[in-house]
């Protein structure tokens, strides 16, 4: 059986006592259905996890008690930005999953030109975060990362474009008239990777994202959607300098 993860989102501390949220008590008593004296794995995204045990499980109540702080973490040395252009619906909801399971470091959603999705107030871009935040802890109890992955609120390309130049020594923008392949970089320790909209980039954001010192390469001889462009670039990045590097070499010896 797979282990048990919960994430918390309140702090976590050795040998305590600690009330799951309704959201992670209703996971582990309705569809896990653990009972008191189950154990479990706690963690609350600031590194590390707990063993521990449930001592109270009551209608959609459970409290768990911690042992010892274990210091396993599961975080690529390669630390990824993904500027995401928005996708609609269940779309971004899949590459904010999968871009976690990945080991992103970042999620910046961008809002483009020809982006299909758009938000109207404050309240909805906060409402959307919050959900794309849930979606990333629920990979992160999956995965087995203990950290979870920034996630900022949607913004405009300019914005993005600044958070990459000040973040990231390597930019990349895919692009299927990219002059150099994805294949032929040189990954350094701080990567930002900015991905389209389903309708494909404005000729002004490529032209943007050069003079923030991006560098346009192309994945393959296929256009890719933006969901697929996004899961299969941070896939290869890992595979050339991430935490994925010589996994096929090893698997296949």
């Amino acid at each position: 059986m797979r282990p048990i993860r919960v994430y918390s989102d309140e702090p976590l501390a050795p040998h305590r006592e600690h009330a799951l949220s309704r959201r992670a008590s209703e996971h582990v008593l309705r569809v896990l259905r653990l009972r008191a004296g189950d154990s479990l794995t706690l963690f609350d995204g600031r590194g590390g996890e707990y063993p521990a045990r449930l001592v109270r499980a009551a209608k959609l109540a459970a409290v768990a008690q911690t042992g010892d702080h274990v210091a396993a973490e599961r975080e690529s040395p390669l630390a990824i930005t993904l500027l995401q252009s928005m996708a609609r619906g269940e779309k971004m909801d899949w590459i904010v999953q999968k871009a976690t399971e990945l080991g992103v470091a970042r999620i910046v959603p961008v809002a483009m030109e020809r982006s299909v999705v758009r938000f109207a107030g404050d309240e909805r871009a906060d409402r959307r975060l919050a959900h794309w935040q849930a979606v990333a802890a629920a990979a992160c109890e999956q995965c087995g990362r203990n950290r979870l992955p920034a996630i900022d609120a949607p913004m405009d390309l300019l914005a993005a474009l600044a958070i990459a130049e000040a973040s990231a020594d390597l930019r990349l923008l895919l692009s299927p008239q990219g002059e150099d392949s994805l294949a032929t970089v040189a990954p350094s320790a701080g990567v930002a990777l900015l991905v389209g909209p389903e309708g494909g980039f404005e000729e002004r954001e490529v032209d943007a994202a050069l003079r923030h010192g991006f560098r346009a390469v192309r994945f393959g001889p296929r256009v890719l959607r933006t969901e697929t462009a996004a899961v299969a670039a941070i896939t290869a990045l890992q595979v050339l300098a991430g935490d994925l590097r010589g996994v096929a070499t090893a698997d296949s010896d």
